[in-house]
This record gives structure tokens, C-alpha cells and sequence, in this order.
């Protein structure tokens, strides 16, 4: 036992640089895998510790628009063992609000008449302010979500507009609201205090619309239990109900792509590991060969001399996986912290760091590691003392050399290139195994640069490219906000008199029920257009949006779940009126995760023949950079009644926030396998010229300068590198897209909108033959350090 504890350290002792290096490389895989296990099993953990803590709704139901009576639809569900229904509450919509005398446009205000505590379901947990039974008069509570993209903080004031009048409330409480204060929603809920409700919107026209959740204790019954209730209605439920898997869908994308991405990564990462381990074994195998014979004809048997390496890679697996560990704990909760933010309660998040899943793949690496080192220290079972000592390798190794060394020869002859660029070649053609290597480790480092530049950039770039994300692709979006003052012939005359409107289109959005025998029907949205879907910018990803009034286009996850597909009919309700109508396209949408249909107005006109579209506007112009300008004129002409922004402010506003989250992880990936290139590359770089130390010390000698062999070594790095970087580039822009294509449809897309930026895409990428070709010059300085004399004696 004292000889291999003796040999391990002399092999750690030996190669400090190196094992320093690979101890680096097994604890940023163990970095990587731990982070996104941790991010993985936090995602979800603390939603469901959330929203069970808080009683969350498995389903919201808002009505008010006379289909059914709110009342007595309350009135069932109050009554039905297994489910836990919240009394009715009355809410008001409003558009927009200002608060630090910035107004903004892009949030649709729930204004909630706040019932007394305890809530039944959806109880509210305050992340800031004094929890309180009820807000105070003068006061409200808001979301998270509208406190950070608003920047407002407690005790500030925010003025609202009816579009008739306008009034001021101060926040008191900021509250996690788990259906309506997730990340990229364009709804908030505003609880108000009853008095101030009713002074503030007693006079407003328009109806009072109500608002009920429902939670059941074992929600894969809830489909019986809807059954009942449309037995009671004598039809389908007709108004607009939110499902579970909707509010949660939004908290939890960001973290599946980011777990999913840095598992991918962490896989590679490791896999390149354990090939530099085998890659050094066998290195050290292969340096040491007459050692191993001498060891050997000494009485160590192969076994002992396997457990030398064995041992060696064990410690360094323990020094460095330990601190992988650590720092994961950190780095995961950066990234939960920055895309569960809304989920606050109070200055840090409840992240689960389970010691047994985090020992267990402790243990899993720790065990890989070794199983690797135990099969390629298991060649010194070949090593035969007799050859070792004659020809400092094997018998067989030596006659394969001197064959290949003879081609070597004959084929630089033959050629008759500078002597520089027969030393690169030389150097990848005798060394292929470390050639693939860093071809495949420079690709995997550029696919992950440029698939961090297009992601990025593609949301950057939204407005480029709006229409495959399922919004329109409009100039300037026009939302009324008070229907009692508008007037849709003004506005429409203001439109067509001015030259700078190129056309417009106008949207209405309706509840549309879909029956879908035997599961629930599809509760969804139905987009309706005045005008035309090209005019609007809507894209199909098949077929073509409806033209006619007995046509309809299909959200891919709706024709999904109907398993409905062009040409074929779909019987929908809308505003309490059947319909059967013909699927002429299918269309792929983030907003509400694709589950929302889209029709033209005539299909409303067949039951309500005066009926004119009038929710928004959607306006192309022609010079969109007059948007801005546009945008000033309407809210100023039609302040009492409309509100205008241009499309590129909605689109930032929502999108921002993804910018925000995926900065973090995909810049430590980058920067990490930035590093990690530079390492191997160093490492193997070092190992070939050890090998070839001699035939180096023959160039020094005979006149050639050190620049001119390190030159020569890293020009072959620079084209192995450059043929990694092409493949790596096809890689970030074709494969990682597709492979995310399981997480993405599950939201409503069917493949990855992207907008590339080729410049800076490419420049990005080019970083990893920069870090390839430093790795090997650096590597290389060795050469100029060490005097001839001392190289051929190597």
C-alpha cells in the first residue's frame, strides 16, 4: 500500500499543471449539474409550496357578461363536497395607470373589490407591507409582478383613469398573486378597498363583471365534477375560465429551458472530463511505459500500478467535486431567485438544497470518474517488462511507429510544404485522438456561444419577427379604454383622412367553448377580426386565416387536443351562440400557450347582425418610424376614450423580463466552457509537445526559434479549431433549437422563433479559436524556456 500511495503522489506531483487543470474540469461539471438539478427540483417544489400554502385555484371563472347568472353558478360550486369555491368578487377593468409620472399602457387592470379575510382560495401572501385583513381606506394592494416592471415600491401613489376621471391610491401591500402576478402577464389584479370601489366606479358605465376560484381537493376529478355542473346548465359553461396548468405554465418555462440547457451542457462538459482522464492515463502510461516494466520486473503487479492512477483521480475527484457542490449552491440560487422572483415572500425565496439527491450525484460522478480511471489504467495489464525496458513501449507499438514515422517522411517529401506548416500537420495527423478532441470541444463552446447570441438576440429582435410568436406585427396598437366616450366612425374618419396610415384592423376578443367528449371543454379565446389578418401581420403554420364566416384558425395546442387538422369541422360557442365551422389554418402562439382560436367578425354578424368590432386597433403605417408620433396625436386627440403605444413598447415590456433571466445562466455557460477550451486544449497541448519534446529539441538545434515551433504547433490548433467552430455554428442555430423543441410546444410553439445576428453571432463564436490557439501558445512556452541540450535528453 505504501508503493501506490508513493506512485500516486509522485503522478500528482509530477504533472501539477495538469491534474490542477483536470481537478478544474470535474468541478465545473459537477457545477453545472448540481445548479441545474437544484434549478430543476426547485421549479417546481416551490410553485407547489406556494400555491398550496396560499390554497391556490386550481380554476378561475370570471363572468359578467349575461350568459350565465354568476350567482347561481357560485351558488353550486359552493355546494359540491371535494371543492373549495371563493365567494364572488366584483372587479372593474381598467388600461392604464401612472405612477412616477410614467404612464403605463401595456397592463390590463383587474380593479377588485377586496372581500374581507380569510380569503377561501388564492389567500395572498405579502412579499412587502403589513398584512392586513382588507386594505386600508385610500390604499391598495398590487402584485409582484406590477411592483418590479413598474418600479413601484410601498407608500407610492398611482393614479388611475376611468377614461371619465382619474384618482390616486397609495400601495400598501405588495402581494404574490399567484393566477394574475406571473412573469409576462399583461393582466394585474388590483385589490382595492370596498368604499374607495364603489366611490371610484359607482357612476362608471358599463357592467360589473365577477370573478370566483375553485380548488378541488384531488384536481384529476375536477372533469366529473364539470360533467355535474353542465348537466345543471343544461349545456357547456360559455364564459372565460383559466386552468392550473395555465397559471402555472408561465412561472415555470423559463427554469425548464434553463435546467434543460445546463443539464445538456453539464453532460458535455462531463463526457469531456472523462475523455481528458483517459487521454492523461494513457498519456502517462505511454510516457512512463519502461517505468511500468521496470515497476513490474520488480514484483508491483498490474493491479497495484492500475491503483496508483485510480487513487490519484479519486483524490482529485474529492478535492474538486466538493467545491463544485458549493458554489452550485450559490449560482442556482442567483438563477431562482432572478426567475421566481415574483414568487417573494419577504427578501429571499425558500430554495430546497436536499442533501441526499446532492450526495447521490456526488457519488454518481465520483463513480464515473473512477470507473473511467480504472478502464484505462487497466492497460498497464499489457505492459510486458522484457519490451518496456528494449523499446520503451510495446513491441507491436514500436513496429507501428517506425511504419508510420516512414509515411511521415514520405509523405512531407512528396508534398514539398514549408517546414512551419508540416509541423502543424505533423502535429494533428500523429496526435488524432486530442484533433477530434478539440474539434469537438471547440464546436460544443461556439454552439453554445451562438445559441446564447441568437436566443438573446431573438428576443432582443422581437418586433422582427412577431408574427411567428403568434402576436401581430402592427405599428401602433390602439386599446379603448372607455367605450361609453368613443366613438368608432371619429375614429375611423381620423384614420383614413391622414397619409401616414398605411391600414388597420380591428380586434375584439371573445370566450370561445369548444366540447371536447370525454375530457372538459376547451374554455378559450377567440380572436376576432375586423379587417385583414395579413393587413394585421398574423401568420399561420399551416393552411390560411379565415376569410369567410363559417371559417376558423386553430391554435396548434387546441388542434391538438380537438386532434383536428385543415379542412375539418369544430363546433365552438361563442357569446352563448353554436357554431360549426371549417379549420382553413393552425397557428402557433405564446400567448396563452397557443390555446385560442381566431375567426373573422362576420361569424359574430350571424347572430348579431349590427355587430362591429371595437376592442383595438391595430394600425400599420407607412414609415413605422413615425410611430411614436402617432402614438402622441391619438392619446392626445381621444385621451377620454383610447389609449395608444406603438407595438415595439408592448412587445419590450413583456419580453424584458426573459432578457433579464436568461442573461445570468447562458453568460456562466459561455464563460465556463470559454475556460474549460482553454484548460483541455492547454493540457493536451502540454502532452503532445512532452511526447515530441526531442523532435523539437532536433529544430532548436539546427537553427529554427522557438516562435517559429510554437507558431507552427498552433497553426494546426487554429485550423482544427476553425473546423470545430464552423460545426459548432450550425450546431447553435440548428440542433440546440430543435432538441428545445419538447419544452417550447408544451408552450405553444412548435419550433423557436429565431432572428439571428450573423456578425455578432460569428464574432462570438470566434472566441473559442482565440481560446483554442492561447491554450496551445501558452501551453507551448515550455519550448522557450527549456535549451535544446535538455529536450533531446527528454
Amino acid at each position: 500500500m505504501h508503493a501506490i500511495i508513493t506512485l500516486c503522489f509522485a503522478h500528482i506531483k509530477k504533472r501539477k499543471i495538469q491534474n490542477v487543470l483536470l481537478a478544474i474540469l470535474i468541478m465545473l461539471s459537477t457545477l453545472l449539474l448540481a445548479t441545474s438539478v437544484t434549478i430543476m427540483m426547485n421549479t417546481n417544489n416551490i410553485f407547489e409550496k406556494i400555491h398550496h400554502d396560499s390554497n391556490g385555484a386550481h380554476q378561475i371563472l370570471t363572468m359578467g357578461k349575461d350568459i350565465h347568472n354568476p350567482i347561481t353558478v357560485n351558488n353550486w360550486w359552493q355546494e359540491q363536497q371535494g371543492v373549495s369555491a371563493s365567494n364572488l368578487i366584483p372587479y372593474r377593468t381598467l388600461s392604464r395607470f401612472k405612477a412616477h409620472g410614467v404612464e403605463t399602457q401595456n397592463l390590463y387592470l383587474y380593479m377588485m373589490n377586496t372581500p374581507k379575510k380569510p380569503f377561501v382560495v388564492d389567500r395572498l401572501t405579502f412579499s412587502e407591507g403589513k398584512n392586513q385583513d382588507y386594505p386600508t381606506k385610500g390604499t391598495i394592494w398590487i402584485p409582484t409582478s406590477m411592483a418590479a416592471t413598474s418600479n413601484i415600491s410601498l407608500g407610492d401613489a398611482i393614479e388611475f383613469n376611468t377614461g371619465e376621471k382619474a384618482f390616486t391610491l397609495n400601495v400598501s401591500g405588495i402581494v404574490v398573486d399567484l393566477p394574475y402576478g406571473g412573469p409576462f402577464t399583461t393582466n394585474a389584479r388590483i385589490w382595492m378597498n370596498e368604499s374607495d370601489y364603489y366611490k371610484q366606479f359607482d357612476t362608471l358605465i358599463g357592467s360589473e363583471q365577477y370573478m370566483m376560484a375553485l380548488r378541488f381537493d384531488d384536481y384529476q376529478q375536477s372533469a366529473k365534477y364539470w360533467m355535474e355542473f353542465e348537466k345543471f346548465l343544461n349545456g357547456p359553461y360559455l364564459e372565460s375560465k383559466m386552468e392550473y396548468e395555465e397559471i402555472a405554465s408561465f412561472y415555470l418555462i423559463i427554469n425548464k429551458i434553463i435546467g434543460f440547457l445546463m443539464i445538456a451542457f453539464g453532460v458535455a462538459m462531463l463526457f469531456i472530463s472523462l475523455f481528458i482522464i483517459g487521454f492523461s492515463i494513457s498519456d502517462a502510461i505511454l510516457t512512463n511505459y519502461k517505468t511500468i516494466g521496470v515497476i513490474k520486473s520488480l514484483g508491483l503487479t498490474s493491479r497495484k500500478i492500475s491503483a496508483t492512477y485510480v487513487l490519484q483521480f479519486a483524490l482529485l475527484s474529492v478535492v474538486s467535486i466538493i467545491p463544485g457542490l458549493i458554489i452550485s449552491t450559490i449560482l442556482s440560487r442567483v438563477i431562482i431567485e432572478s426567475s421566481l422572483s415574483y414568487l417573494k415572500a419577504g427578501k429571499h425565496l425558500m430554495i430546497i438544497q436536499d442533501f441526499r439527491i446532492t450526495m447521490l450525484l456526488a457519488v454518481i460522478i465520483f463513480a464515473i470518474v473512477i470507473l473511467t480511471a480504472f478502464i484505462y489504467s487497466n492497460k498497464t495489464r499489457h505492459v510486458e517488462p522484457v519490451q518496456a525496458i528494449k523499446y520503451g513501449m510495446s513491441e507491436f507499438a514500436n513496429s507501428k511507429l517506425n511504419r508510420r514515422l516512414n509515411n511521415s517522411n514520405r509523405l512531407s517529401n512528396f508534398v514539398n510544404l514549408p517546414i512551419q506548416l508540416q509541423i502543424g500537420i505533423k502535429n494533428i495527423t500523429k496526435n488524432m485522438k486530442s484533433s477530434i478532441l478539440i474539434i469537438v470541444l471547440t464546436a460544443i463552446t461556439s454552439a453554445i456561444l451562438v445559441f446564447s447570441a441568437v436566443m438573446l438576440n431573438s428576443f432582443i429582435s422581437i418586433k422582427q419577427n412577431t408574427p411567428a410568436w403568434g402576436y401581430d406585427s402592427s405599428h401602433v396598437v390602439v386599446t379603448v379604454s372607455n367605450e361609453a366616450a368613443f366613438s368608432k366612425q371619429q375614429f375611423e374618419q381620423f384614420l383614413r383622412s391622414d397619409e401616414r396610415i398605411k391600414n388597420h384592423a380591428w380586434l375584439d376578443q371573445f370566450t370561445g367553448v369548444l366540447p371536447n367528449e370525454p375530457n372538459q371543454p376547451l374554455n378559450i379565446n377567440v380572436d376576432t377580426i375586423e379587417g385583414s389578418f395579413e393587413d394585421a401581420g398574423y401568420e399561420t403554420i399551416s393552411g390560411r386565416y379565415p376569410v369567410n364566416k363559417n371559417e376558423i384558425a386553430l391554435g396548434i395546442n387546441v388542434a391538438k387536443a380537438l386532434h383536428k387538422n385543415l379542412g375539418d369541422i369544430v363546433e365552438v360557442y361563442i357569446e352563448g351562440n353554436q357554431h360549426h365551422l371549417i379549420v382553413t389554418g393552425i397557428y402557433q402562439s405564446i400567448a396563452n400557450m397557443s390555446n385560442s382560436a381566431r375567426i373573422t367578425a362576420d361569424v359574430i354578424k350571424v347572430y348579431n347582425a349590427t355587430y362591429s368590432a371595437s376592442g383595438a386597433s391595430m394600425i400599420n403605417l407607412v414609415d413605422e418610424t413615425l410611430s411614436p408620433q402617432i402614438v402622441d396625436e391619438v392619446n392626445n386627440k381621444f385621451k377620454s376614450s383610447v389609449t395608444a403605444v406603438t407595438q415595439q413598447k408592448l412587445l419590450d415590456a413583456v419580453f424584458k423580463e426573459v432578457i433579464a433571466v436568461l442573461m445570468i445562466p447562458l453568460s456562466v455557460t459561455g464563460i465556463l466552457f470559454i475556460a474549460v477550451t482553454f484548460i483541455i486544449i492547454f493540457s493536451v497541448s502540454r502532452i503532445n509537445v512532452r511526447k515530441e519534446s526531442g523532435t523539437y529539441g532536433i529544430f532548436k538545434s539546427i537553427g529554427m526559434t522557438s516562435s517559429t515551433i510554437r507558431w507552427s504547433i498552433t497553426s494546426g490548433i487554429l485550423f482544427l479549431s476553425a473546423l470545430g467552430t464552423i460545426l459548432g455554428i450550425f450546431i447553435g442555430v440548428k440542433v440546440i433549437p430543435v432538441a428545445l423543441q419538447s419544452i417550447i410546444l408544451e408552450y405553444g410553439l412548435l419550433e423557436l422563433p429565431l432572428v439571428i445576428n450573423w456578425p455578432i453571432s460569428i464574432g462570438l463564436s470566434l472566441l473559442s479559436i482565440v481560446v483554442a490557439c492561447l491554450g496551445c501558445w501558452v501551453s507551448t512556452k515550455i519550448i522557450a524556456k527549456t535549451s535544446p541540450r535538455i529536450l533531446l535528453v527528454e
